[in-house]
């Protein structure tokens, strides 16, 4: 059978960071084609003989200069076959977590600049990265509903308060302090350390610490956690 092909092959990036209180969504500006100027998620078209994950680091190398530690498939768009002026392409998207403390963006490649937006403020993007990004933030709210997750975007050491405000963060909504915290800490992946931060005018409070380790057994034997809501 003579097939008659032409369609590409891209990765983009949904990298989420935390800071300041609100979940931030990292962007490029474009530097080049129809889009010039316009901000987009970085990514761009895998070359021949790389693999998925390995175009999508690379992107974010190149347009950023971010590295990340978690990243997972998100999904696949390519239904609309004009989704790119350039020609028809389907894309795969992948979301991350990252800390925006630990990192030092670094615009390069085709990208003019790299920037932190919060999550419910993204500009009109490039292509349909405003679906996309739509589709990350309801699998990352989807994720942290029933498994713990977020540790990627807190500082190595931190008090419970803050991962209690990630959690409302992401979700929109207030939570049900006192069940998470019994539940978290149930697992025993978060560990209390002897050091105190003092945040605002109320008292010192201790720090933790994830033990990666501890959960990833735990993630293999099946963890059930559910949020109850204030």
């Amino acid at each position: 059978m003579n097939i008659s092909q032409n369609i590409k092959v891209a990765v983009d990036a949904v990298v989420f960071g935390y800071e300041e209180g609100q979940v931030r969504i990292l962007l490029i500006k474009q530097k080049f084609g129809v889009y010039k100027d316009r901000w987009a998620l970085p990514g761009g078209f895998v070359l021949d003989g790389e693999s998925l994950s390995g175009a999508v680091e690379r992107e974010l190398r190149e347009e950023s200069g971010v590295a990340v530690d978690y990243m997972e498939q998100l999904c696949t768009f390519g239904d609309d076959v004009a989704r790119d002026p350039r020609a028809q392409v389907i894309s795969v998207a992948y979301l991350a977590l990252v800390n925006p403390s630990k990192l030092r963006l670094r615009a390069s490649s085709d990208a003019k600049e790299a920037k932190w937006f919060p999550a419910d403020n993204i500009p009109e993007l490039a292509f349909d990265h405003n679906t996309i990004i739509a589709k990350g933030l309801e699998r990352l709210k989807a994720k942290v509903s029933y498994q713990p997750l977020g540790f990627d975007l807190l500082e190595k050491e931190f008090p419970f308060s803050d991962l209690e405000n990630l959690y409302r963060a992401i979700l929109g909504r207030d939570i049900d302090r006192r069940n998470f915290r019994k539940k978290l800490m149930s697992f025993g992946f978060l560990e209390e350390t002897d050091k105190m931060r003092k945040i605002g005018s109320g008292r010192p409070a201790k720090l933790f610490v994830f033990n990666k380790q501890e959960y990833r057994r735990l993630e293999s034997e099946g963890i059930h956690f559910e949020i109850k809501y204030a």
